[in-house]
């Protein structure tokens, strides 16, 4: 062979069996995302069991002729496909790991005082305005719906919603959601100080109540029915976090219990992370209408917020003992992180005050409140 032979056959395997040649500034973009999010999840722990994996399939699945996600010559599914298909399109993930996070929560603090189910309708107001907004750009009730329900912060939420009403919006509405609990200690706590005086964030709670086994037992079976019935929409996936619930509380499943908070959730939040960012192609991702989802989720969650301390400012027009407003802001669906900024923001403060438990009443109303509105979404749209 010669040495021009020689080189025309390496520039032929350089040129089809590498990506060398095929790389594009799209590509290029996307790993920047990508390593953003895993800088964020490594450096700031912002998230980091959902934002690493999400960062790793963002920046994977942006090299050319990569075989993670799509089919091969035979018609079979990639790796990454899979995990996509059976896993979010199926709507599988989300539905277990509300599992898991039913096994993991105690409703306690919401059946104590379940006024704060108030603070977690109030916070959904975002939804029904970022919904009502973004008619305006070129989006359909569909999509809009799909983009409405970001602003709750409730990630399987979004992407069971957006499964079943806008797929193709999947990859960036998820990104979104996921990317807004993640930052909710950079964002709430200003929205809180901005809709607040000092005096009312230094409003002390009276302790709460102790609530019964038999309380604990049957709440979570009663939810189940009355969601099944008025809700049916969302019955997969509140059906299966009243079940982690149940499981937990009644006590005599443990085994069951902690496989679905450990063992479980730990595998499917694998894959529900490497799925999200194996949806963010660049050719896909880097359109006006993924980066228009961006800017309105920040807006939708930043009202949501807003609308919890609103409505915490109209139920002390009527209550006796007041509500410390700062747990409004937890009446978006990210659990526990919101409630966690809660208790934070109240202590910067006054060091004395403990808001943690309050806080988490709202937290939990939030989960109900999101799937609430992603059901009546469904029921209209669906």
């Amino acid at each position: 062979m010669s040495w021009h032979e020689f080189i025309d056959v390496l520039m032929q395997i350089l040129t089809t069996q590498t990506g060398l040649f095929a790389l594009d500034i799209k590509m290029v973009a996307m790993w920047a995302i990508g390593f953003l999010f895993i800088y964020l999840a490594v450096a700031k722990k912002y998230e980091p069991l959902l934002l690493l994996p999400i960062g790793f399939g963002i920046v994977a699945v942006n090299f050319p002729h990569v075989p993670l996600m799509g089919f091969n010559e035979a018609g079979h599914r990639h790796l990454f496909e899979i995990f996509y298909h059976y896993g979010v399109e199926w709507e599988v993930i989300p539905c277990v790991i509300f599992l898991g996070l039913g096994a993991m929560t105690d409703f306690g603090p919401l059946i104590a005082n379940p006024r704060t189910m108030v603070i977690g309708a109030g916070a959904q107001l975002g939804v029904f305005i970022t919904f009502l907004g973004v008619l305006f750009f070129d989006f359909s009730l569909r999509e809009a719906a799909s983009v409405g329900i970001i602003g709750g912060a409730d990630g399987p939420t979004t992407i069971y919603l957006t499964a079943k009403l806008a797929p193709d919006l999947l990859g960036a509405n998820a990104l979104a959601a996921y990317s807004y609990m993640a930052m909710v200690p950079l964002i709430q706590p200003p929205i809180v100080r901005l809709f607040t005086t000092k005096k009312q964030r230094l409003i002390r709670m009276k302790q709460l109540r102790p609530v019964s086994k038999l309380e604990k037992t049957m709440f979570p079976l009663s939810v189940f029915m009355v969601i099944s019935i008025l809700i049916p929409a969302v019955t997969p996936l509140m059906g299966m976090l009243m079940l982690g619930n149940f499981m937990r509380e009644s006590g005599v499943v443990d085994r069951l219990s902690d496989t679905a908070q450990n063992s479980l959730m730990n595998i499917v939040t694998i894959f529900l992370g490497i799925s999200v960012g194996a949806t963010m192609s660049g050719d896909k991702f880097l359109s006006a209408k993924p980066l228009m989802i961006f800017g309105f989720g920040l807006l939708d969650f930043m009202i949501c917020t807003m609308g919890g301390v609103l409505t915490v400012h109209i139920m002390n027009l009527f209550l006796k003992d007041k509500i410390n407003p700062i747990i409004g802001a937890a009446g978006v669906s990210a659990v526990p992180m919101a409630a966690r900024v809660a208790q934070v923001t109240g202590q910067q403060e006054d060091k004395q005050n403990f808001l943690l438990m309050h806080a988490i009443g709202p937290n939990l109303a939030g989960v109900i409140g999101s799937a609430a509105a992603a059901g009546m979404f469904i029921a209209m749209f669906g």
